[in-house]
């Protein structure tokens, strides 16, 4: 006890002598106040590239760092009576960058003050982050808002949650009281409105994680089933195509929300209710009833290892994934070609008007599309050069923009009306190529893939914010562990099985999640700080009120959609 005394002394007691020559220290932080920033020790479970698993620390040393963790907590950020003293901090070699994904980097040299990323890495960062699950669900956004009105939203969202993000960029700098440097979003959040701010941020963060994770678990399931379905009807010569209405050219494109209605132009319809097989397969091999319930088995116990360093090494999936879609899509337009008629107002039998009234729908599908304001600090950080960061993040949103107006156009536009009609776009537009389409079969085998080495990911970054926050360890035991894994798997199980909706769900988590953290805590703060140092103007104030207003607008109208 007496030892433990002796220690705690020393962390409550900051040095004061300046250091004259950092050198790699000094991550991509102001050098002026360099030992509030330095890393501490990372458990070796989390280190990237690490061969042995020997404890190279020792348990003094985990222990002292536990005990840092735990001062870290008693204070606000910008409070230096618990800082860390240079007798406790590694020397530079042994230094690590903690990644929020859980893993950890070794530090190499760089310039003093900047991180070591350039500018194009920086934009592909952005870009990779923000490539999401969205993507596939903007087609059917721009079927319900009308093509027109669909591309004008894509726009006008992109500028809006651009600036969002830039206020966000900003918030940081525009705080002259105290040292900022190490803060993230949600620091900012509690500095302005306490404890509230901190936790309202953690609950929208939550918030669009686990929506996150359901619409995965919905896609897994989805994408499961077809990969299913297509190996045994490959191998049982069964073509189910024919019971759907689809196109009868050699693109096939179905209609799969038809499938109960009727479509007397159809063609010949077959079923095989004499044969057991296929009986037994559609019986235990139910997109809804079983898959969703197989995953469980395959993915529960990923999600409760310690670490989820060894899923981070698969990140490069995303961009492949991304990167597949568009030639996907570019090459089914070059087959397809366009079929378009504009009709401003009244739909007509194949095509759905220009305008039409469900374009909040996309605007919410859009708002998680664009969502990146919760951890763009944190990527921004790592610019080498820091005086290019609104540029970067501009081109990056813009290139966002881009990849989703080229897929959505694209998609709508080849989309094959007449015979099919435009509403037929599924909210998952992958589901409008049947399963034995060799070419979907790959972009689905890619998304799951991709999606199960990033579902534990996910699943690791809601138990950091939840658990980290509740009982300030992330991995309390494994009890604790089992029952957030359990409860965030039975809602993507529940709403594979009752609710297998994606562009739903991803508009209702959006909306909500990007109330906060895109449309209210950015224009508040600028309007307080602009208040506080007395430079607030009326145009100002009603601009950025009005955000506000089209955030909670956002998310009151899904409701009634």
């Amino acid at each position: 006890m007496a030892n433990m005394d002796s220690d705690s002394s020393h962390l409550l007691i900051p040095e004061v002598d300046n250091e004259i020559n950092p050198g790699p220290m000094n991550i991509q932080f102001d050098s002026s106040d360099i030992r509030s920033k330095r890393p501490f020790y990372i458990e070796p479970t989390n280190i990237v590239s690490v061969n042995d698993v020997i404890q190279r620390v020792s348990d003094h040393a985990s222990a002292m760092n536990k005990r840092i963790h735990y001062y870290s907590r008693l204070t606000a950020p910008a409070d230096k009576a618990l800082v860390a003293p240079d007798h406790v901090v590694p020397a530079p070699e042994e230094c690590y960058v903690y990644s929020p994904l859980g893993s950890a980097y070794k530090l190499q040299s760089c310039t003093e003050g900047y991180g070591k990323n350039t500018s194009l890495v920086t934009i592909f960062m952005i870009w990779n982050t923000m490539m999401g699950t969205s993507i596939l669900s903007i087609p059917w956004g721009i079927k319900q808002a009308g093509f027109t009105t669909g591309m004008c939203v894509i726009m006008l969202m992109g500028l809006l949650t651009l600036y969002c993000c830039y206020r966000v960029v900003k918030s940081r700098t525009i705080i002259s009281s105290v040292d900022t440097t190490t803060w993230e979003y949600p620091d900012v959040c509690r500095y302005y409105f306490g404890s509230f701010g901190q936790w309202s941020s953690l609950l929208c963060s939550l918030v669009s994680l686990i929506g996150a994770m359901i619409v995965y678990w919905v896609l897994m399931s989805n994408f499961l089933f077809n990969t299913g379905k297509f190996i045994f009807n490959f191998i049982h010569h069964i073509n189910d195509t024919d019971a759907i209405l689809s196109t009868n050219d050699s693109n096939l494109v179905i209609c799969p929300s038809a499938r109960s209605g009727d479509h007397p132009d159809n063609g010949s319809m077959i079923f095989y209710t004499n044969d057991s097989g296929l009986q037994q397969f559609e019986k235990w091999w139910n997109k809804s009833k079983t898959v969703p319930f197989y995953l469980m088995g395959l993915l529960l116990p990923l999600l409760n290892f310690k670490s989820p360093s060894f899923f981070s090494k698969f990140n490069i999936l995303g961009t492949v994934s991304v990167l597949y879609l568009i030639f996907l899509v570019t090459l089914k337009a070059i087959h397809l070609g366009f079929h378009l008629e504009f009709h401003w107002f009244t739909p007509t039998e194949f095509f759905v008007p220009e305008i039409r009234f469900q374009f909040p729908q996309l605007t919410g599908v859009l708002t998680l599309a664009f969502f990146i304001h919760n951890c763009i600090i944190t990527l921004l950080k790592n610019n080498k050069n820091q005086e290019n960061n609104v540029r970067d993040l501009s081109i990056a949103y813009i290139l966002v923009t881009l990849t989703y107006f080229y897929i959505g156009v694209l998609v709508f536009a080849s989309f094959p009306s007449p015979p099919l009609s435009k509403d037929c776009i599924e909210q998952n537009f992958l589901d409008n190529f049947p399963s034995s389409d060799i070419l979907s079969f790959i972009a689905r085998i890619f998304l799951l893939f991709q999606m199960m080495t990033v579902y534990p990911l996910l699943g690791y970054l809601a138990r950091v914010q939840l658990l980290g926050h509740i009982f300030g360890d992330v991995y309390p035991s494994i009890f604790h562990v089992l029952i957030l894994n359990l409860v965030i798997v039975g809602a993507g199980v529940l709403m594979a099985c009752f609710y297998p909706n994606i562009g739903g769900i991803i508009r209702y988590s959006g909306a909500a999640c990007g109330l906060a953290f895109v449309f209210i805590y950015p224009s508040l703060i600028y309007i307080i700080s602009l208040y506080q140092e007395e430079r607030l103007t009326w145009p100002k104030l009603i601009s950025h009120i009005f955000i506000i207003i089209l955030g909670l607008a956002n998310l009151i109208v899904q409701f009634f959609m």
